[in-house]
């Protein structure tokens, strides 16, 4: 890897200001048409999220990917991006470098072996088309100076470039060292608004006896269908020491609201009071723990029965009254709570809102009042669902920038 003293002066083609997923795609994308490119990231370690997303595997991607699988103020925002390089793009460039992959639930792929590999692909197309790397080092300037160029100052940097591509995420897991909200105070430097931001894909905390009853539970995961009014998913929710989380608690906080309720089915597939009556009939001697725990993990059944129906313990269903069964079901079929809040960006995956798109090219990323000067992946108003969205929209935005920068 070619790392530029910091103390030189150096002219460049295209300055990627981040060494993420969106970065370094735009990097080896621009360096692949001749230009001399130069990526500029403050923590210490390039792709650092990469690393870490998947469990180590990287859900680099899906294998259905559409607008609808993203949120933005303009729907319609990430259909050009999405077109012009595309989920079989990138999965054509991870078996051209030989990494294998497999699916896991509902489209997701992974490695098979390690999130490694998809930083060293990347790092590696860098490196065959001579882009450079500042590494370490924060920005504190950036400027369009003579001849419209971009000149970018800070700690051992002093560069300037004819296209500058702005990809340095967003606020999330600050513990990595690259969230630093520079994208987004160079936005407004240049004229673009920025939308609220907050946590996106993130556990969802609780208070009072809730919080004791899921932190009892920590560890315990089941499918359910969680929802908040028009929006929700059939998918896994895991109870934490804090709260919940899981695959469809972190899907659902794109779209809950602080101090909105949320709908919890813990047997998405079946009518409970249904079920139970018919259990009545059929084995009236049965208890109600006995009937749940075929249904339910044991522990959330043994909690459930301290909390929810500690009247019903060690009582034959057949001593139960049908309006009872059905009081037990509704809570089963729809348990209602209200969250205290998140986890915030410590944990979340992403940052939610960003750089307005309203005035950024969806076909070259660049900005529409100012010529070469570009904004891709997080740092922008677009957030995937969980499933390797937010990868996709690194790769298609910052292959975007990257032809046109």
């Amino acid at each position: 890897m070619t790392q530029t003293s910091g103390d030189q002066r150096n002219s460049y083609d295209v300055i990627v200001l981040g060494g993420g997923a969106a970065g370094l795609m735009a990097a080896a994308t621009a360096a692949k048409r001749g230009r001399k490119v130069i990526v500029v990231e403050v923590s210490n370690k390039l792709g650092k999220k990469i690393l870490m997303s998947g469990g180590g595997r990287c859900n680099f991607t899906n294998l259905e990917v559409k607008a609808e699988h993203f949120l933005c103020d303009n729907p319609h925002f990430v259909k050009s991006a999405l077109s012009q390089f595309g989920n079989w793009d990138f999965i054509g460039m991870v078996a051209a470098h030989g990494i294998d992959y497999h699916e896991k639930d509902l489209g997701q792929l992974f490695c098979d072996h390690s999130s490694k590999d998809i930083l060293a692909m990347l790092i590696d197309e860098c490196e065959t088309n001579n882009v450079e790397f500042i590494i370490g080092s924060e920005v504190s300037t950036v400027e369009q100076c003579v001849a419209n160029r971009f000149s970018v100052e800070g700690e051992g940097i002093s560069v300037n470039a004819s296209s500058l591509i702005v990809a340095t995420g967003g606020l999330s897991i600050p513990s990595l060292g690259g969230a630093t909200g520079l994208g987004y105070r160079l936005a407004e430097q240049f004229g673009l608004n920025v939308t609220p931001r907050s946590a996106s894909l993130v556990p969802f905390t609780l208070s009072g006896h809730w919080q004791e009853f899921s932190s009892a539970l920590s560890g315990v995961s089941l499918p359910v269908y969680a929802s908040v009014p028009n929006k929700g998913f059939y998918e896994s929710l895991l109870f934490t020491h804090r709260g919940l989380s899981g695959p469809a608690i972190l899907q659902l906080s794109n779209y809950w609201k602080l101090g909105e309720g949320i709908l919890l089915d813990l047997l998405p597939n079946m009518v409970v009071s249904d079920e139970l009556k018919h259990v009545k009939t059929q084995s009236p001697n049965l208890k109600l723990e006995t009937i749940l725990s075929k249904l339910l993990p044991n522990s959330l059944v043994t909690a459930m029965m301290l909390s929810w129906f500690s009247e019903f313990i060690d009582k034959p269903i057949h001593e139960c009254k049908n309006s009872q069964l059905d009081q037990i079901g509704a809570q089963l079929n729809q348990w209602r709570l209200t969250p205290s809040g998140t986890e915030g960006y410590r944990t979340a995956e992403v940052t939610k809102g960003g750089v307005c798109v309203d005035q950024i090219s969806s076909k070259t990323m660049q900005h529409k009042r100012v010529d070469n000067l570009y904004f891709i992946g997080e740092v922008l108003d677009v957030t995937g669902h969980l499933g390797g969205y937010n990868f996709q929209w690194a790769w298609s935005s910052g292959y975007v920038a990257g032809m046109n920068a």
